[in-house]
């Protein structure tokens, strides 16, 4: 059975960072690919990174560039999100997913194709 669980949300003030974890159960990390997308207040779930089945395949959404890195354990079967520089225009709900037919990581986050989602978990960037 697919599962994905995140952690590592939380209050934070302008300017400091976080570190998401999506712990993935039920598939290989080494044939599917895992994104993180957030959900704001009266906006649309919006994909911010996604990484292939290889560590060279990523995407960035221009929010996430310079400031956002993907990351995978394989150990662990873990995909991280290290959040620096973060904003207030950054809180949001933020969810992992996964799919296993992807074709691309950027067809992944930008059209939101993914098989499975996780529950999320809530990043709040505020003084």
């Amino acid at each position: 059975q697919l599962q994905l669980v995140e952690s590592g949300g939380g209050l934070v003030h302008p300017g400091g960072s976080l570190r998401l974890s999506c712990e993935v159960s039920g598939l290989s990390l080494d044939d599917s690919a895992i994104g993180w997308f957030r959900q704001a207040p009266g906006k649309e779930r919006e994909g911010v990174s996604c990484i292939g089945n290889n560590d060279e395949m990523t995407y960035y959404a221009d929010s996430a560039k310079g400031r956002f890195t993907i990351s995978r354990d394989k150990a662990k079967n873990t995909v991280y999100l290290h959040m620096n520089k973060l904003n207030p225009e950054d809180t949001a709900v933020y969810y992992c997913a996964a799919d296993r037919a992807f074709a691309s990581v950027q067809s992944m986050c930008v059209m939101k194709l993914v098989e499975s989602w996780g529950q999320g978990t809530q990043v709040t960037v505020s003084s």
